[in-house]
């Protein structure tokens, strides 16, 4: 078979049509030359193709013999791209079934995955020399980059002495080496409390598998996490190459690091979900940290949770996953009881005599709060500020006030283009809006009735921060959230000058409330959290826990001598009774578990059942509504799954743009995964104003 006999066939990163892995038929290139099993081995590269009247790089996913459409429909396609080798089969069913899965054409998963440079056909240039010798500079140099760095050896410095292993973390090792040595290991979720060492036993594990020459992914929920844990591995791995791949990477960094990955050139690469889908040719071990934490599942773009990724990537190449946290999912926790995870259990801290902290829960009720701070905080702030010892204070509001408001007419500060409040900034005298980016100056005086005299209600962390500078002046206060730390490397820095020690007083939103290991901290308090309690989003009082949980683990990390030893958590709430904060007070996980998982039983709820949301988005509701609901007639009744009336979202206006909803849910994924694939290529179909989108296993609904 002749190479004109042969059809490429090509993603490309445009939006999915609702039906197919959505491919498309090229002919090979004139005068190409390649037979049909030259083609079959070309499978796995870019190729430049032509889309409406411009070029693309696509990626050739497979050659057959039959077009799906009509021969004189069919365009040749320009070149093929060979200055990058082949992506694997493996990686290839990864982003077919993340496609698949989550309803995205392979080309949007596939080519969104990539560096900016392997996707720019207008940057290859014919070089003076060789006309016909296409060429792209970036990827040229950062090849040439890496071949420089394989021909030099690597650092020969002795890696840095572990530490003894505490008996918890010897147990988990050896369980993990008896599930690695499985045909097919099972994923194993490792709950150990804040600071009983799972980082130690992440290093442990990468090191067994690099011994035998395979690489090792390490996944971390935030861009921030990256530099902390950063520098462990390469302090304990200083002879193996370790890379970073996350968002805020220079353009020929990212390149640099991914083509590292790709060729098996990095032994390590830690990142941000983004990196759960590059290319490691042999790739060993997963190790997904913060397992529970919402951020990995990406809300943009492609829709995908790379926890879950992470999970399908291990089982398909039968390697080990880790999914380590404190606090579990109840996703996961659930995956435990049916028996298809194993937990491994670490209850103790591993630093000398460190314990976790004592949790007070103050009643604001009875010790009603001044300025956000009760008598019980403002005491305890005192006491370990006299001991020498660093305080964190956790709000999770970014700005100074929530809503600014005027007494005499009842005016809000609303977004002119959301239905929301705006934040009032006082760094900038502005009011922000936190959804759409809508900002103004703050008004002198009321847009209704004139009153000068605006009141700010409710507290931010820019509020907070000045609060405690009137009360503690003599005190250094650092403020650590996105508005603060909105210049690149500028959270880094606050965090080096905590862990130096030049802060007596972190204020901070969930930024501060992970993965960070401060040796200093005595004292966590916890400022107006129960707000959460009461949110329409069910997964609200599962994350509080998880938040919470976590935060009050930053107290106490290491054995304290003194007056103030005992490290110490204030957690001031309306509700000191509530189940959530009771079971955090006694730090008994399994008994939140347990209601937690309880309730979402009786109610139909994930981890019981699956979910996906179709939602609609137009210039009037109503319009999205009625989208909604001739979709719904579209449906046919498909055994057990249930579609929910097409509603509102609870933030229903952004930017101006309405936004409705309508849920499907069954308690068996197989069938929500046919009755979408069934359904979606209808609504593919209709002729809409309306834009809209899938997204299977929605974080909030």
């Amino acid at each position: 078979m002749n190479s004109a006999e042969a059809v490429l066939q090509v993603a490309i990163d445009v939006p999915w049509r609702g039906k197919g892995l959505g491919l498309f038929d090229y002919w090979p290139p004139d005068e190409s030359g390649l037979s049909w099993q030259d083609w079959q081995e070309k499978v796995g590269l870019r190729v430049v193709v032509p889309w409406g009247n411009r070029q693309v790089v696509g990626l050739l996913m497979g050659v057959q013999s039959q077009p799906t459409l009509t021969s004189e429909k069919i365009r040749h396609a320009i070149r093929l791209l060979e200055d990058v080798p082949v992506l694997s089969a493996d990686w290839r069913r990864l982003v077919q079934f993340a496609a698949h899965y989550y309803k995205h054409a392979v080309g949007e998963v596939a080519l969104q995955s990539l560096p900016a440079a392997l996707k720019e056909a207008s940057a290859y240039k014919a070089t003076k020399k060789a006309p016909a010798h296409l060429r792209h500079v970036a990827i040229e140099k950062a090849m040439q980059a890496l071949k420089a760095s394989a021909e030099n050896e690597v650092s020969l410095s002795a890696d840095l002495a572990p530490p003894t292993l505490t008996e918890q973390q010897h147990a988990v090792l050896l369980a993990f080496e008896r599930e690695r040595q499985k045909p097919a290991p099972v994923p194993l979720l490792l709950h150990g409390v804040t600071g009983s060492g799972k980082t130690e036993v992440y290093l442990r594990m990468a090191e067994t598998v690099l011994a035998q020459g395979r690489q090792v992914l390490v996944l971390v929920p935030e861009i921030n996490l990256t530099p902390q844990l950063l520098a462990r591995f390469e302090q304990r791995f200083s002879r193996y190459r370790v890379v970073t791949l996350h968002s805020e990477l220079a353009k020929s960094e990212r390149l640099h690091s991914w083509l590292s990955a790709h060729k098996a050139h990095a032994d390590i690469v830690l990142g941000t979900r983004l990196a759960v889908l590059a290319s490691l040719p042999r790739l060993g071990l997963v190790l997904v940290d913060e397992e529970h934490d919402p951020s990995y599942k990406q809300q943009e773009g492609v829709h995908y949770s790379a926890r879950d990724l992470a999970v399908w990537r291990a089982h398909d190449l039968k390697i080990p996953v880790v999914l380590g946290s404190a606090t579990p999912s109840l996703e996961s926790w659930r995956q435990v009881e049916q028996g298809r995870y194993v937990r491994l259990r670490m209850s103790q801290r591993a630093s000398g005599q460190a314990t976790l902290p004592e949790v007070r829960l103050i009643n604001t009720a009875q010790d009603k709060p001044e300025q956000g701070l009760t008598r019980a905080l403002r005491q305890a702030l005192q006491d370990t500020l006299a001991a020498g010892q660093q305080a964190l204070i956790y709000l999770n509001r970014r700005g100074y006030a929530p809503v600014l408001s005027c007494e005499a007419c009842g005016w809000l500060a609303g977004c002119p283009r959301c239905s929301a409040y705006v934040v009032m900034h006082k760094t900038d005298n502005r009011l922000h809006c936190h959804h759409c980016g809508w900002q103004a100056p703050v008004p002198r005086a009321c847009p209704d009735c004139g009153n000068q005299d605006l009141s700010p209600v409710g507290r931010g962390t820019q509020r907070l921060e000045e609060t405690l500078h009137a009360v503690f002046p003599q005190a250094r206060l650092v403020r650590l959230d996105a508005d603060s730390s909105s210049r690149k490397g500028s959270a880094q820095q606050t965090l080096q000058r905590v862990h130096a020690g030049d802060v007596d007083i972190l204020i901070g939103t969930q930024m501060v409330a992970k993965g960070h290991d401060f040796a200093n901290v005595g004292l966590v308090g916890v400022i107006n959290a129960d707000a959460a309690l009461f949110s329409h989003d069910f997964r609200a009082a599962e994350r509080l826990f998880a938040q919470l949980h976590q935060v009050i683990g930053r107290a106490g990390r290491r054995a304290q001598t003194g007056a103030a030893s005992t490290a110490q958590a204030l957690v001031q709430t309306r509700y000191p009774e509530h189940p959530l904060y009771q079971a955090l007070q006694r730090h008994d996980d399994a008994a939140y578990y347990q209601q937690a998982l309880g309730e979402r039983r009786e109610a139909h709820l994930p981890p019981w059942s699956y979910q996906a949301l179709l939602r609609a988005e137009a210039k009037q509701l109503k319009t999205a509504l009625d989208f909604l609901q001739q979709a719904r007639e579209l449906a046919q009744e498909h055994e057990g799954v249930r579609m929910y009336d097409a509603v509102p979202l609870a933030l229903v206006r952004v930017a101006h743009v309405e936004r409705a909803q309508m849920v499907l849910e069954s308690a068996s994924r197989a069938q929500l995964q046919t009755c979408l694939d069934q359904w979606l290529p209808k609504l593919a179909e209709l002729k809409t104003p309306v834009r809209w989108r899938v997204e299977v296993d929605p974080l909030a609904i």
